[in-house]
């Protein structure tokens, strides 16, 4: 139900749009190696994907979302079905990010560090590792728990750009925040599969606290 009421709002089309003209700015001011243009885009999407996850959770009204509490038998049970459903909103921004690339021409394999097939499962990892702290970021500003549209706005804004401040190459405390930007970094340079392993313990982690702190304040409010 959640994803059949974010697909017929008319607000959803935003975030996609939005996806769009970004790529389409990013990628038209010449060529670059798939692996640097995946680094870059997997940063400049994720505050769309976190976007993406809050619309969803907003769309619901809030009467609808306690009756649908009481009816699955539980509130972990309606969190959970939420969080499902809002993840399913990254499937076509993702492959937006993957394909638009070499539809408008914007890559060129001849200063690419690694192999074609390589840089595409580093661009597609890059992609997938930033869905699960999109998530997490989403959820913390849906009207849920930031109760108007200007905290929600505040949240995702200020998330985003802690990940990247925070995420600085000689920053003191880069656990505080996702790994955003040393993904990104990883990605351009040409990533080891120890750093992959690495970098998405280190969102996952991330993305555990954010979440049970987003569960927690949604049992304590109605």
């Amino acid at each position: 139900m959640r994803l059949h009421a974010y697909l017929r709002s008319q607000v959803s089309f935003a975030p996609m749009l939005a996806a769009l003209a970004i790529l389409g700015i990013l990628y038209g001011g010449g060529q670059a190696a798939p692996t640097e243009a995946y680094g870059l885009s997997a940063v400049v999407l994720f505050p769309v994907l976190a976007w993406q996850v809050k619309i969803l959770l907003d769309v619901e009204p809030d009467v609808q979302r306690r009756i649908a509490a009481t009816a699955l038998g539980s509130r972990g049970r309606e969190v959970t079905a939420g969080l499902l459903a809002a993840t399913l909103t990254a499937v076509p921004t993702i492959a937006a990010g993957l394909v638009l690339p070499w539809a408008v021409g914007g890559v060129s394999m001849a200063d690419s560090p690694v192999p074609l097939g390589l840089a595409l499962l580093s661009g597609l990892w890059s992609h997938l590792i930033a869905v699960p702290p999109a998530l997490a970021l989403g959820a913390l500003a849906s009207r849920a728990v930031a109760r108007t549209v200007g905290n929600g706005v505040a949240i995702l804004v200020t998330g985003f750009v802690l990940a990247i401040v925070i995420g600085l190459k000689d920053s003191p405390v880069p656990w505080l925040m996702f790994p955003l930007m040393p993904v990104s970094r990883a990605v351009v340079s040409g990533i080891a599969l120890s750093q992959v392993a690495l970098l998405s313990l280190w969102a996952l982690a991330w993305t555990a606290l954010a979440l049970t702190g987003y569960a927690r304040l949604r049992h304590a409010r109605p």
